[in-house]
């Protein structure tokens, strides 16, 4: 399960190197990656330090740091 968590990790980071900072639901909406496994690759990146999550409101935003 940690390997496949870690490819989506990769996923989420490819999207966001490419897109810049990104909601959820904006990521959910243009990358294959569905919400369920994006919430888990955030975990993963957040816990090696590798991106800021961001709240304004009820809104989420990812970037890479």
């Amino acid at each position: 399960m940690s390997e496949s968590i870690g490819l989506v990790a990769g996923k989420l980071w490819e999207y966001l190197e490419g897109h810049g900072p990104s909601s959820v639901t904006k990521v959910v909406k243009e990358s294959d990656i569905d919400l369920k496994n994006v919430n888990r690759a955030i975990g993963w990146l957040a816990k090696e330090d590798k991106i800021v999550v961001t709240q304004r409101g009820r809104n989420e935003t990812i970037a890479l740091k």
